[in-house]
């Protein structure tokens, strides 16, 4: 892995990968993977429209907490990592892959690198959390070496039913403590 600087971000290299902030020329891609209903079945948002993604990809741009993930060889954006800063020295991960690159270790690349970097930056404890059905992404987060720390029945909802009646959600929560701390 190698590191420099660009535009005052960091910018990190893996073996197959570019960990870098986002930008208005990723659009097309971006919106590949905000558009895919099966990349964010598990998010609390819809597939977007462009104008949607246009809109999203403006925020996350701007906010050095999202990650873009840039596939070395293409130059294509395939996905992004979040890492949001919490209180006590702790980061907040989420992450998401276009479906063409599922199953091929893109994520866990990425989030390894992320991970690593922010320990060695000095924070404490990084933690996600998981739809139960979404059984890949806690998959992912136990191979990173994330420990579930809680099962919290129907504490969430991001859609309601015909009704208008909330569709409730479990929630797992993981995190991974720094070995340096």
């Amino acid at each position: 892995m190698s590191s420099s600087t660009q535009n005052e971000r960091t910018v990190l290299q893996t073996k197959r990968l570019l960990l870098r902030a986002l930008s208005a020329e990723d659009l097309t891609d971006f919106h590949e993977i905000m558009s895919d209903p099966d990349v964010v079945r598990f998010e609390p948002y819809s597939p977007m429209t462009l104008g949607e993604s246009e809109r999203e990809l403006e925020s996350r741009a701007g906010n050095p907490e999202f990650v873009g993930i840039v596939d070395s060889e293409s130059g294509k954006l395939i996905g992004n990592v979040y890492l949001g800063r919490r209180d006590y020295s702790a980061l907040e991960l989420g992450f998401l892959l276009g479906s063409r690159y599922w199953g091929k270790g893109f994520a866990r690349e990425a989030c390894e690198t992320l991970i690593r970097e922010s320990f060695s930056r000095g924070f404490h404890r990084i933690y996600a959390e998981c739809d139960p059905e979404n059984t890949a992404s806690w998959r992912l987060l136990e191979r990173l070496g994330f420990k579930r720390e809680a099962h919290i029945t129907r504490n969430v909802y991001f859609r309601t039913d015909t009704d208008g009646r909330p569709v409730w959600k479990d929630t797992y929560i993981y995190s991974l403590l720094n070995g340096n701390g």
